[in-house]
């Protein structure tokens, strides 16, 4: 059964995401993680990890928070392509 997904963002400065099932990337400026709905993108500035529990599919982010975008590409994808590419056709 999947697990929940919820995004809570708090004044553009922190947010909470459940349904994780992994962390794919990320860096100061954006966070792809992939939930139980698809791919999420997370850009920004400033943006950290503060905490990540995959037991519980859950993750804390903090920074300023300019964007999110889900994609249905899932990070098991065929192998060999590109998954950031996929994102942005």
């Amino acid at each position: 059964m999947p697990k929940a997904h919820k995004i809570v963002i708090n004044n553009r400065k922190t947010s909470v995401v459940t349904g994780v099932l992994d962390v794919l990337s990320f860096d100061l400026n954006e966070i792809l993680l992939e939930t139980e709905q698809g791919m999420l993108m997370v850009k920004g500035s400033d943006i950290h990890v503060n905490r990540l529990s995959l037991e519980k599919g859950e993750v804390d982010l903090s920074g300023n928070i300019d964007s999110i975008a889900y994609s249905e590409i899932h990070a098991k994808a065929k192998q060999g392509e590109n998954l950031i590419a996929k994102l942005f056709r």
